[in-house]
Parts: structure tokens; sequence; C-alpha cells
């Protein structure tokens, strides 16, 4: 098995150079104003932000959890699903994140989180007895429960109402717009 299958490996570098144009002076204010997802009524919002908004980040810390979530989960759904399928999915998922904020919330968005959460959910319906090792504590715990977990600690702080500079809901419109896609198109899952 490939470990950087064609689509995680393509995500992976186009979010890299997103990342270095962030640190470009002179591309960073055009990437800020046309391609983070602002709401629909702050005058700054326009359709092609629902899906690059997916490529900025906010910091090393940011861009790199994600795409490390990405890799780890993604190259094993691609290997099921094949690149044309996967990638897709992924980018729906991140679709379907940004519109759930856009309802949810009144702040603009950046990150690949949708679309990974939507891998996420995927790998655990796909892979549910698989052990995932936590880093805190370090136990392995099958990923049914652990994105279960995820999930509702996703959905517990998003209800908080308090601001933590998190987009909760987005998280959980990638989960939710994944598992749409799953039935919709009747993509093979419980693989082990």
């Amino acid at each position: 098995m490939n470990a950087f299958p064609p689509g995680v490996k393509h995500l992976l570098i186009i979010n890299g150079l997103f990342a270095f144009a962030q640190t470009t002076p002179l591309v960073s204010p055009v990437l800020d104003t046309y391609l983070i997802l602002y709401p629909m009524s702050s005058g700054l919002f326009y359709p092609w932000q629902l899906v690059s908004y997916m490529f900025l980040h906010g910091g090393f810390g940011h861009l790199f959890f994600n795409l490390f979530a990405l890799w780890m989960f993604g190259q094993q759904i691609e290997h099921v699903w094949g690149t044309r399928r996967f990638v897709s999915y992924y980018l729906l998922s991140g679709v379907g994140a940004a519109f759930i904020h856009l309802l949810v919330s009144g702040s603009p968005v950046i990150g690949a989180s949708g679309g990974v959460f939507g891998i996420l959910l995927a790998y655990g319906m796909m892979f549910p007895n698989r052990r995932i090792l936590l880093l805190i504590p370090p136990v392995p715990i099958p990923a049914k429960f652990f994105v279960a977990g995820y999930g509702a600690l996703e959905l517990l702080n998003g209800l908080s109402a308090s601001y933590s500079g998190v987009a909760h809901f987005a998280h959980l419109g990638g989960m939710v717009a994944g598992f749409l896609l799953i039935r919709y198109w009747r993509l093979p899952v419980r693989v082990e």
C-alpha cells in the first residue's frame, strides 16, 4: 500500500503551497481578502470561498495537524475508494462544513478541518475496530469510539457558546456532509 497515494499527496502539496503563499507579504493580503470564507452578509463573500478556505491555515500547528490527519486517515480510504472518489468526498465534506459554519456562525473561517472531519468519519465507519493510539492518555482506542467521542466533544464545545476561535460546527458539518455523501453514493464502508 502506497503511503502517499495521488489524492492525498496532491492535497498535501497544494496545502503546502498555500501555506507558503500565506507567508509572502505581497500575496498574503490577496489571499486574506478573496479566499477566506466570509459570512454572506459581510460584503466580502464570494462563492469560490466555499472551497478556497480549506487551503488556508492559521499557522504551522493548524496546518500540521490537519495535514497529518489527512495523511494518516486519508491514505487508507483512498486505497479503498480510489483517487477521484476520495478527493471528491474530501472537497464536498469541506463544502458541507462551510455551509454549516455559515448557518451557525458569523465569523470568517479557514482550514482543512471540515474535509478532514469528513475523512475521520469515513475512517471510523470503514475501520471501526482499528486501534488509534492517543497521545494523551497514551492508550489505544477503537476508531469507532474515537470518532464518536471526538464528534460529541465538538458538539459540546460548539454548544458551550464560548468563543474559542475554533469552528466546531464546521467540524461537525464536515462529518454530517461526509455521512450524507457515503449514504448517497453508497460508498463501501466496514472494510475490516
